[in-house]
């Protein structure tokens, strides 16, 4: 796993990690509030007393370790309890945590930790069993001091690496401030979660949606988060029938087209709407998912670098979305820019990426003038040339992606042709699918190679791969 940006010999910090948030602040805005209200549930429900107990014990155990005010860590575990009771101890230590998927190798870790230097860095006593499917493990966190570790370099408190599915995974920072702004969005979307009600989480809590807009969100505004025993359609459906309060799922498209796919779904009065993120919602998943259970596939736009963006949790604008408060929004040469008032990507001076107050999402986008209103079309580098035609890749995912027989597409441009892979019903038709493509594009808009695969390949996050190379190997 490439790595860009960040460097671990980044002159000190011209403020501590946390400079821009109270001291307390994990206690007033993440563990505050009665000690006997159930805040998490990973299998058996946990209260807010012994929630704040496991942390200080092991705010205890990185202390002894050598994290301070200042210092580093990296975390390298599952989503599990463990991992909630790390990450808010080391924050309320004032460190600056790095988070690590507990899925990569033992390579990509060494590679992460060169190239991150934590002085401390936290995995599990042994490796969890893997489990197919398994949504949480039970952990036994262990601290280990590294040698050649550094204190922070930045004053930011959380450290994230990017998805990786279309290039070299890149270093993103935020502030402890950049979380409290993004959880006073969230608090400020009346149809997203709140106290009296509870989420389901399906996303990951190493990246942003899974992390802010579930974890810590549900610990600010109390409601209580429950991670599946399975993350299947039966143990999914099974969780938000554990529970008669009024429910929102959180995961990714693929979560929603699993679901979508369930021919006889129980009855769920409690279950609200569902929220996904991470890539666009294929033609047709909204309706099919509403079919089912009778309440909306809400859709949000955000990025690591930012957190949330932009929502249409009713699902009533899509394919626009509403920008949330404070959001500065601009288009220039069809892209859309937000207004930063400084890049968060530390030691990296790229003015392609963020430059003058203002980050380049690298995705083309509309900009309704007025009502304010934005669609995001797709990756401006989405746009490739066919013979001196231009050729928008996302227009061509789409249109493969509605076609009857079709679940899935990935569409990519390698070495001058265009390629689709996608995963379809049992029994597909090679040619209906080549005969509804015919139909509906230009002759040079079409995929020179189409591979059909029972699944397509997905990084960590449930995002769909987008490597040529790897999409080869997994069609063979």
């Amino acid at each position: 796993m490439a790595l860009t940006g960040f460097s671990p010999s980044s002159p000190p910090p011209s403020s501590p990690p946390h400079a821009d948030a109270p001291d307390d602040w994990v206690d007033r805005v993440l563990l505050a509030g009665p000690g006997g209200e159930e805040c998490l549930r990973f299998g058996t429900p946990v209260d807010r007393d012994a929630l704040r107990a496991l942390v200080a014990e092991q705010a205890e155990r990185l202390a002894a370790a050598g994290l301070g005010p200042g210092g580093t860590a990296a975390l390298r575990l599952p989503p599990s309890l463990g991992f909630v009771a790390v990450l808010l101890a080391a924050w309320q230590l004032r460190a600056q945590v790095a988070l690590l998927d507990h899925r990569l190798t033992d390579h990509e870790v060494d590679l992460a930790v060169d190239r991150l230097a934590p002085q401390v860095l936290v995995g599990s006593a042994s490796r969890p069993a893997a489990a197919a499917l398994r949504g949480y493990s039970l952990v036994d966190p262990v601290a280990v001091r590294l040698p050649a570790g550094r204190p922070a370099g930045t004053g930011h408190a959380l450290v994230q690496l990017s998805s990786g599915s279309t290039g070299p995974a890149k270093v993103i920072a935020r502030t402890a401030g950049d979380l409290i702004r993004e959880l006073d969005c969230y608090r400020r979307l009346a149809a997203f979660p709140g106290e009296g009600e509870r989420v389901v989480l399906l996303s990951s809590v190493v990246h942003v949606l899974g992390l802010v807009g579930g974890l810590l969100n549900s610990l600010h505004a109390r409601a209580p988060l429950t991670v599946p025993d399975r993350m299947t359609a039966a143990g999914i459906l099974g969780a938000v029938a554990a529970d008669g309060r009024p429910t929102t799922v959180i995961g990714v498209p693929f979560h929603a087209e699993l679901l979508a796919g369930v021919a006889d779904p129980p009855e769920l009065p409690q279950l609200r709407r569902m929220v996904v993120a991470g890539e666009l919602v294929r033609p047709g998943l909204p309706a099919a998912f509403t079919a089912r259970y009778g309440v909306p596939l809400g859709t949000m736009y955000g990025m690591t670098e930012t957190g949330v963006i932009a929502t249409d949790l009713d699902g009533a604008l899509h394919p626009a979305k509403r920008p949330v408060h404070g959001m500065d929004l601009r288009l220039v040469g069809g892209e859309l820019q937000l207004g930063t008032p400084s890049s968060p990507y530390p030691g990296l001076d790229d003015p392609t990426r963020w430059a003058d107050g203002w980050l380049h999402t690298r995705d083309a986008a509309f900009l309704d003038p007025d009502t304010g209103l934005v669609t995001v079309l797709g990756r401006r580098d989405s746009q490739v040339s066919i013979g001196g035609l231009k050729v928008d890749l996302t227009e061509v995912e789409q249109t493969l992606a509605a076609l009857p027989q079709v679940r899935e597409a990935v569409v990519v441009f390698d070495d001058g042709a265009i390629e689709a892979y996608l995963s379809a019903e049992e029994g597909a038709d090679r040619t209906l699918v080549q005969d509804g493509l015919a139909q509906q594009l230009a002759a040079y808009k079409r995929p020179r190679r189409l591979a059909f695969l029972p699944q397509l390949p997905r990084t960590a996050t449930g995002k769909l791969l987008r490597d040529p190379v790897a999409l080869r190997a997994a069609a063979g």
